[in-house]
């Protein structure tokens, strides 16, 4: 695993292949990052499924209403939801969607972030400025790779738990 510098600041997610480690960009997207530490520190990332995963692209999750693999999981609305907590202002910027990096998924509205977000598994530069990076992979990215693709996957992997470093 990764060298922790600020562990205030990084989260945990635990897959069925082992830890990924990712580092929130707090400077460029405050409020995603403090929206992602809330949601993990509430539990409401745990057991939640990877709803779309396209190969070459990225692995979507984090709909905590729907995709909670434990509880009320409905794969035909997985994607649709978000979080108990108001929507997210978009905090765009110059930081490239590069691999391994973390976007806020969105509506049409670029406004409409709440609780889901994407692991890009290559550089999707063509999302450049138009979805909000905070974070971006330290270690783990080869269990990224293993997820399950599909939209939905037939059988979708989860994060088993997501917690911030600070709190592990």
């Amino acid at each position: 695993m990764a060298e922790i510098k600020d562990p205030e600041n990084t989260i945990i997610i635990e897959l069925r292949d082992g830890p990924v480690v990712i580092e929130l960009l707090t400077d460029i997207a405050p409020g995603h990052c403090e929206r992602m530490k809330q949601l993990a520190r509430d539990g409401a990332y745990d057991n939640v499924a990877f709803h779309r995963v396209i190969e070459g692209f990225m692995a979507q999750t984090g709909d905590v209403e729907n995709a909670n693999m434990e509880k009320d999981y409905n794969p035909r609305r997985a994607g649709t939801g978000g979080s108990q907590y108001p929507d997210l202002k978009a905090e765009f910027s110059g930081i490239p969607h590069d691999r391994g990096t973390l976007g806020a998924a969105r509506s049409m509205n670029p406004h409409s972030a709440n609780s889901q977000f994407f692991i890009n598994f290559a550089d999707n530069h063509f999302l450049n400025r138009q979805y909000t990076v905070y974070g971006r992979v330290i270690s783990g990215m080869e269990h990224v790779d293993k997820i399950a693709r599909g939209e939905p996957p037939a059988s979708p992997d989860r994060m088993i738990s997501v917690k911030v470093a600070a709190d592990a």
